[in-house]
């Protein structure tokens, strides 16, 4: 069940001041306690979805990036964590994009990362061991290795529309199918790959990588996106509800398929899978657990799934099948994917999938939410700015910072952190810190 909760409780109070002042003779970064709270979409105890405005905001970790957020995208997952999956308290969503307004002292992104940059990425929402941690919130506390920086050209809303796409299918492409090509080295001789759902936003990901890798891109989707799928890079596109779909796509790769990525993962759709695989079989990855009882090509099948969140390499705690333990080597992969992932992104060599922006803020999520469980969007990525709806409500978050405590970091000694409170600052600042812009500001004195 999706449903919000009664905003009711939230006081009106906002601040009247914006900078927070200091009398240090030094730039600092401001990190605010896990004391203070803000908007997020949260798990209830019922298993639905609700907002509340007294969340915590999450306390910045060692490897971490924290983000003011500006927009994030939904993904069909996203609507299933609800009932056993949901997790109360938890923040929900996996994808957003914002600013960065602090990071961990052995945080390691891709690019050079630094205060007030733009960057989007993908976290593990409605997560039991981090419930502080999801999208669907006014501050994000980021993965160091999954966060990217969002190239001049692209937008808040379109950098929020590759989240968890570029982990997910970094590891079915290249970890799990593991295709003969990469980005970095593209295969010699081409060979053909399947995408089936080429139509979603996994699938036009995927449509580029496998073309950037030196291989052909063969896909399944309607027909009314047919010209959007070629225009991704599909090097041959097929109606999936034609009856003769599968044996078309036998004859066009002269029934050697070795690999196929299923974007959709239900039944029926690796039952298509599996007939268009060549006599000598291959490989199937799908983007969801399958049915181990239609698994009915044993000796020349390898079947196999990808969850996105797995690439940072930590402890998943999330109900089986979904529970995952920590893994160093795909943290290793993680860190090396996410680099080239960055390079291409930098390169304008990855187009975003078109997008849908939903109005309202938090309360737009969950009309995209609603409709993705009735699977009414076709050939879009649903994006909801939250900005828009939390300005006064940080403003009402710095009202808060002045009762409580914060973790100073001098710019010249990213070494040197310290615990102060606000009586320890003086009166007469000589340098202002403007959270909620990020940005810095000279005093007089």
């Amino acid at each position: 069940m999706i449903s919000k909760s009664n905003s009711s409780n939230y006081s009106d109070h906002r601040s009247t001041a914006a900078f927070v002042s200091f009398h240090l003779h030094t730039h600092l970064i401001i990190m605010p306690s896990q004391l203070l709270q803000q908007t997020a979409i949260i798990g209830r105890d019922d298993g639905a979805l609700a907002i509340s405005h007294h969340v915590d905001i999450p306390e910045l970790q060692d490897d971490m990036i924290l983000v003011k957020n500006v927009a994030v995208a939904l993904n069909p997952i996203d609507a299933k964590m609800v009932g056993k999956l949901a997790t109360p308290g938890a923040i929900a969503g996996m994808d957003f994009a914002g600013e960065v307004i602090s990071i961990g002292r052995n945080a390691h992104p891709a690019a050079c990362i630094q205060i007030g940059d733009r960057v989007c990425g993908a976290v593990p929402g409605m997560h039991s061991l981090t419930p502080t941690v999801g999208a669907f919130s006014q501050f994000v506390g980021a993965a160091d290795i999954t966060t990217v920086k969002i190239p001049p050209h692209m937008s808040f809303e379109e950098g929020a529309s590759f989240g968890s796409g570029i982990g997910t299918i970094g590891l079915a492409l290249f970890k799990s199918l593991r295709v003969p090509g990469t980005p970095s080295h593209p295969a010699e001789k081409p060979r053909d790959v399947l995408v089936y759902g080429g139509s979603t936003a996994t699938g036009t990901l995927a449509i580029q990588l496998i073309k950037l890798s030196g291989l052909n891109p063969i896909v399944t989707c309607s027909p009314r996106n047919f010209d959007l799928v070629r225009s991704y890079g599909a090097a041959a596109v097929f109606d999936y509800k034609q009856p003769s779909c599968t044996d078309d796509i036998r004859k066009h790769t002269r029934n050697s398929l070795k690999f196929v990525l299923d974007c959709i993962a239900e039944p029926e759709t690796m039952q298509f899978c599996y007939k268009c695989l060549g006599r000598a079989g291959g490989k199937y990855t799908a983007l969801e657990p399958y049915p181990e009882f239609l698994h009915d090509r044993p000796k020349t099948v390898t079947p196999d799934w990808v969850l996105g969140p797995t690439i940072l390499g930590k402890k998943l705690g999330w109900p089986a099948p979904f529970a995952k333990e920590a893994d160093a080597e795909q943290r290793k992969f993680g860190i090396e994917w996410f680099t080239t992932a960055q390079k291409l992104l930098d390169e304008g060599k990855l187009k975003p999938h078109p997008i849908r922006v939903m109005e309202g803020g938090f309360d737009g999520v969950f009309e995209g939410l609603d409709l993705l469980k009735k699977k009414t969007i076709s050939g879009q990525k649903l994006v909801c700015r939250v900005r828009d709806c939390s300005d006064g409500e940080i403003d009402k978050i710095l009202a808060e910072a002045g009762e409580k405590r914060y973790l100073v970091q001098f710019k010249d000694r990213p070494e040197f952190k310290k615990w102060i409170g606000v009586e320890e600052l003086g009166k007469k600042p000589s340098v202002l810190y403007d959270w909620y812009k990020s940005k810095w500001a000279e005093a007089d004195v």
